[in-house]
């Protein structure tokens, strides 16, 4: 990747050492209470855990490579048999801890969570019968209002965000969305399209085009949506980019385009992205991977993270990506980048 903007992070092109990784996605546990129309993870049946006893070890390599901010996904992360215990753990050393959660078991460990926890992000799906027709849990949005409502009564000023995925179910919806987000008194949403082509979400082989048809638009449905995305701009247009809805118009429309090009009606444009040079992802087995999506690159019950991040396969994998042209990266619905300041 020939980006000046990154030589703060790393040693040079040539060499690709990552010096400071300023944020870690964690899976705590790799189970879901969830049923959700988009994601296979709620399938896992043998549970795992990324124990204290196991991140323990990797504190000092964390630490080495300026970690920052951690953000415990999964998963479910408050499934954890030892949450607020691991939590804490990574809090002592100074670093931010995000909980991206479906959010069911917010009103009951409220406690817990706004103890350990310096914000939260939770997923909306839509107004309460889409929420909870894609969640597949009944009541699930009255139980996400609940615990929003319990962690501010606890600590009115946590941040506590919403993120919605676009698909299918609810691509008519995302008016109603923002107008449910400020139901619930979440601080923002942010809208990102549904990710049916790559093996993340505990889909090692990927979905056959029948199973991604059950999420991906058809060309009756991106219409609609696009008819949505402009209905959206248009009546809440001071709040896009710079205020409640987090994607700027651009960014909305590239939902758009992600359907079109899964279609064929239009080329996959990769996002902006530097999320394998400023980030990296931890799975409840273990695995490291450079972003969601790529595959992984070794394996905490193997070696330190420093050894995996600074390994020949990393150095490698760098090396040779090609962000605007990789396959993987055309198709990336979750992108990253951090500017410059941002981890210099």
């Amino acid at each position: 990747m020939n980006d000046s903007a990154l030589s703060t992070a790393i040693d040079s092109s040539a060499t690709q050492q990552i010096r400071t990784l300023p944020i870690l996605v964690l899976f705590p546990h790799n189970r879901c209470n969830c049923r959700c129309v988009m994601c296979d993870i709620w399938k896992i049946r043998q549970v795992r855990e990324i124990r204290i006893e196991d991140l323990r070890p990797h504190l000092d390599s964390l630490l080495a490579l300026g970690i920052r901010w951690i953000v415990l996904s999964g998963g479910e992360p408050q499934l954890h048999s030892e949450f607020k215990a691991l939590s804490q753990l990574i809090r002592d050393r100074g670093v931010r801890v995000s909980l991206l959660t479906a959010g069911l078991l917010l009103e009951s460990e409220a406690d817990s969570v706004a103890e350990v926890v310096d914000d939260v992000i939770v997923s909306l799906d839509g107004p309460p019968s889409v929420h909870d027709r894609v969640r597949r849990v009944p009541q699930a949005f009255a139980r996400l209002a609940r615990g929003v409502e319990g962690l501010r009564k606890l600590r009115p000023q946590m941040a506590i965000r919403g993120r919605s995925t676009v698909q299918k179910d609810n691509c008519i919806y995302l008016r109603q969305t923002v107008q449910a987000a400020k139901q619930i008194g979440l601080d923002s949403i942010s809208f990102l399209a549904a990710d049916v082509t790559s093996g993340a979400f505990n889909r090692a082989h990927g979905w056959t085009p029948d199973r991604q048809n059950t999420v991906a638009l058809d060309r009756n449905e991106v219409g609609a949506l696009e008819a949505e995305v402009e209905a959206l701009i248009l009546e809440f247009g001071t709040e896009v980019a710079s205020g409640f809805i987090v994607e700027s118009a651009e960014k909305l429309r590239r939902i758009v385009l992600h359907f079109r090009a899964h279609l064929g009606e239009a080329a996959p444009v990769a996002p902006k992205c530097n999320a394998p040079w400023v980030s990296a992802v931890i799975e409840a087995d273990g695995a490291v991977r450079p972003c969601f999506f790529h595959p992984p690159l070794g394996n905490i019950r193997d070696k330190p993270i420093l050894d995996i991040i600074n390994g020949p396969e990393a150095i490698q994998f760098r090396q040779q990506l090609d962000i605007p042209t990789n396959a993987i990266c055309q198709r990336c619905v979750c992108s990253l980048h951090l500017p410059t300041q941002a981890h210099s």
